[in-house]
């Protein structure tokens, strides 16, 4: 038994992976990973393969990046970790100095919580408890809009319309109001992306109108819809959608967790409508990677809805045991200095553009539907039909076919359901673009052939190129 072999059997053994059917395992082998390196993961017999999606979508400068790494060795030799109930201490007073200045004006105070799903729960909590704490307890409920995802415990269910995520546990969920995604994709032959967001927004007025006096806030993924299969929309929707929450009198919240830090082609996606929300969530990318980190950054008017004296119960009492971790902001600051110092939204543009031409072709492709781009997000539609876009049946997993192809030939692409995107570390080179393309467009071929089979070949990992 090799070395991959031997890992696999032993986690088998004992661990329930997230995100899985683990009856798959019995044909699909698990990738047991020794080492990472820039875009490189490598597993225990030498074999590598390049992360396409950032590790879940986290890690922007590359696998054991060395100036994060020092950066945390520092302050585990200072402080590794303090409650943050009544202790402080420098990196996460600095941490929250620099995301307060970078961000959009007007948040001006920074909560901590684990991860994306506790920063979600924290705005929920917070802006409904700024509700009460305002006397005005009949505005408990929230607008979100259908196919989007805001994480996987009960609130940030509620507020998701991922059926897949949601459905099984559709008991447990809070009544929610879900209006119409101004997702692009869906435009009528050729409307622009603008006019279609435009367009899109009626739905949501309509629905302000009729619902403000209950509504505490409206929460959005800006630009890109992650788990809903990379659909996106004009930021014009996001600029209609901040006027209407000031017409009326409901919080604005922007859920930036896979979105925040350049992705979009700016540092965060608000910037493209020239908005401030109410509530900013940030997570995953916060800490280039490393750590399990949330920041939920608010404006000063939320904040003093809270202070008083301690009689009156006013205080928001949400915590976690890791708030603030040091370690982790000890990441996130050094994430932080590599954007100051290395020109990185700019450098970007460079990377985004070669996605768009290095997987152009695809757009001919009789079963793409769709090529489309926002920043260093590029996603690909594969359809049953063309014209239609009748999509495939979920139940032929046409996605697992390109992940299995792409693992032969040495890449981790993880498609949503039909949809097969690259959301890279920024440390990608352009040549490593192209190997991408050219992978994804053999794995498209493969999945799209009229019947394809997603078993699991008795060797998986034959040698494969290798751009370096």
């Amino acid at each position: 038994m090799g070395l991959n072999a031997d890992w696999m059997q032993r986690d088998l053994n004992v661990l329930w992976h997230p995100c899985t059917q683990m009856k798959d395992h019995e044909t699909l082998p698990l990738i047991p990973i020794k080492r990472g390196e820039g875009v490189w993961l490598e597993d225990f017999e030498g074999k590598r393969y390049l992360d396409a999606v950032s590790s879940w979508w986290v890690n922007v400068f590359g696998h054991g990046n060395p100036r994060i790494n020092q950066r945390i060795r520092d302050q585990l030799d200072q402080l590794e970790h303090v409650m943050l109930a009544g202790f402080t201490h420098p990196p996460v007073i600095e941490l929250s100095e620099r995301l307060v200045q970078i961000t959009p004006p007007g948040l001006d105070r920074v909560f901590y919580a684990d991860n994306g799903s506790s920063g979600i729960e924290v705005a929920l909590k917070m802006s409904h408890h700024y509700w009460l704490n305002q006397d005005q307890p009949q505005k408990k409920r929230f607008i979100t809009l259908t196919n989007s995802y805001h994480g996987e415990t009960v609130a940030a269910m509620s507020v998701g319309d991922v059926a897949l995520f949601t459905a099984t546990y559709k008991a447990l969920l809070l009544d929610t109001i879900k209006v119409p995604s101004p997702d692009c994709y869906l435009r009528p032959e050729g409307m622009s992306w603008e006019e279609h967001s435009r367009t899109m927004f009626a739905a949501m007025e309509q629905t302000l109108a009729e619902h403000a006096h209950e509504v505490a806030a409206v929460i959005v993924e800006p630009l890109i819809q992650g788990a809903g299969g990379m659909r996106m929309y004009h930021p014009v929707y996001l600029t209609l959608l901040r006027e209407a929450c000031n017409r009326h009198g409901v919080h604005l919240i922007h859920d930036e967790i896979a979105v925040g830090f350049g992705r979009t082609g700016t540092m965060f996606a608000c910037e493209q409508a020239g908005i401030t929300p109410d509530f900013l969530v940030l997570s995953k990318a916060l800490t280039g990677g490393y750590l399990p980190m949330a920041a939920v950054l608010t404006t000063n008017e939320v904040y003093q809805a809270f202070y008083d004296d301690y009689a009156t119960l006013r205080a928001f009492l949400h915590s976690h045991s890791y708030t603030g971790n040091p370690l982790a902001c000890a990441a996130a600051l050094a994430t932080l200095d590599i954007f100051e110092q290395d020109n990185v939204i700019e450098n970007n543009k460079a990377l985004a553009a070669r996605m768009a031409s290095a997987t152009a072709h695809l757009a001919d492709h009789p079963h793409v539907a769709e090529v489309r781009q926002t920043g260093m997000a590029l996603a690909i539609e594969m359809v049953q039909d063309k014209p239609s876009k009748t999509p495939y049946a979920w139940q032929e997993r046409r996605g697992l076919a390109v992940y299995q192809h792409a693992l032969t030939r040495g890449a981790l692409l993880r498609p949503l359901g039909s949809v097969v995107y690259f959301l890279p570390p920024y440390v990608i080179t352009p040549e490593q673009i192209d190997f991408l393309a050219e992978v994804a467009s053999e794995g498209i071929d493969l999945a799209t052939r009229s019947a394809v089979s997603v078993s699991v070949s008795a060797d998986l990992y034959p040698n494969h190129r290798d751009p370096g």
